[in-house]
């Protein structure tokens, strides 16, 4: 980036970094199971052959440590730019990989995309209550959308980026990675056909053993999306949706231990069609991942079920799922997202996934608080 272009960058981003980072209030708040083929057809048809150029919102420890490296290794899209509130990052960025000046991009002239021929799919990468904003932006600059988990803060606002990529007729995916890894698929495909018989329980638990997030931090903050619940609790919520292959009706119970603004635990119950229960926990204190399903005639779980490599599974039979896979799971979500948008075919993470799974996490908050049983 030259003198003058990085000059006016600078301008640009002062306010909208220094916001994200000590106001959140001051940064626009708020922000499926197989597709749908709910999403309009995309915005244009990449020629034939020609990998997706994709722009990353939000450089941080996951774009930087996650998402870029697996760009390296996908085969239909790849990193073509970023959009950042943190200009000190540009040239790391861009030296590393190759990003031309035209394609670099601040918070605050990110609507310009919509004259950039040269990207077509923005990755919505920062805190959560960010989420609306720049999804919503990025359709309205007609690109496609790629949205990490959870969706947004509430289910108002995940509507709202499903409306906005609909009304603009690009398309939406989540990036729920698990939906695309193969031995959760295989787990997946136990449930679909009932295996071991009429389900009788499941039990579904992510958690870390972390510290108390510091409140000057976007994780120790509730209004941006900080905590437990959000934070892990998300995978909780769409394993036990996937692995009981059904959409819970109700939040019999819920509990939530907050030693600051935000919760590190919370434990919940989610009541399925039939009377089903099911018993979901998510931590930033304590380690545990698993996901369990009983069956009349058995059980099969993920244990552990969503760390980035090494998700085994097993089954009562003694069926081992695996090997693990050691490789990239964004890799093979990124590839399944493009070539969705190349081939005009249902996303495995559509916009509804996302908000149906955000409207489950506010009735735990809102079973926890009041006490009462949550119907969804």
């Amino acid at each position: 980036m030259n003198k003058n272009s990085r000059r006016r960058f600078l301008r640009q981003t002062v306010t909208a970094a220094t916001g994200l980072a000590l106001a959140p209030g001051l940064v626009s708040c708020g922000a499926g199971n197989t597709a749908t083929a709910s999403s309009s057809a995309p915005a244009r048809a990449p020629e034939k052959g020609r990998k997706l150029n994709v722009a990353l919102l939000g450089l941080g420890s996951y774009a930087k440590g996650q998402i870029a490296p697996s760009l390296q290794f996908t085969r239909h899209c790849q990193l073509a730019g970023i959009i950042t509130g943190s200009p000190e990052k540009i040239p790391e960025w861009q030296a590393k990989h190759d990003i031309p000046d035209e394609n670099v991009y601040s918070y605050d002239n990110m609507d310009e995309l919509a004259d950039n021929p040269n990207i077509d799919v923005v990755y919505v990468i920062t805190p959560t209550a960010t989420h609306k904003e720049f999804a919503v932006r990025a359709a309205k600059a007609g690109k496609h959308v790629w949205c990490e988990k959870p969706m947004a803060m509430t289910v108002e606002d995940s509507q709202a980026i499903i409306d906005a990529c609909n009304e603009n007729n690009v398309r939406l995916s989540i990036g729920y990675r698990m939906l695309h890894e193969p031995n959760t698929q295989d787990f997946i495909a136990l449930s679909k056909e009932k295996a071991f018989g009429a389900f009788t329980a499941a039990t579904s638990l992510a958690g870390y053993a972390g510290s108390d997030p510091p409140t000057d931090y976007w994780r120790g903050q509730r209004a941006m999306g900080g905590g437990a619940l959000y934070d892990m609790g998300v995978y909780t919520v769409n394993g036990l949706r996937y692995g009981l292959q059904m959409a819970p009706v109700a939040v019999v119970k819920a509990m939530q231990h907050r030693p600051t603004e935000v919760d590190v635990t919370t434990e919940y119950t989610l009541e399925f069609p039939g009377g089903l229960l099911a018993e979901g926990k998510t931590s930033v204190v304590t380690n545990y991942n698993q996901l369990r399903i009983e069956g009349e005639n058995g059980w099969h779980e993920m244990q552990p079920m969503q760390p980035y490599g090494g998700v085994k599974g097993l089954t009562s039979a003694g069926t081992v799922l695996g090997p693990p896979i050691d490789g990239k799971q964004q890799t093979l979500q990124m590839d399944d997202d493009a070539l969705a948008i190349m081939n005009n075919t249902p996303v495995l993470a559509p916009g509804e996934m996302g908000r149906d799974d955000i409207a489950v996490i506010r009735a735990i908050i809102e079973s926890a608080e009041t006490g009462k049983r949550v119907v969804l």
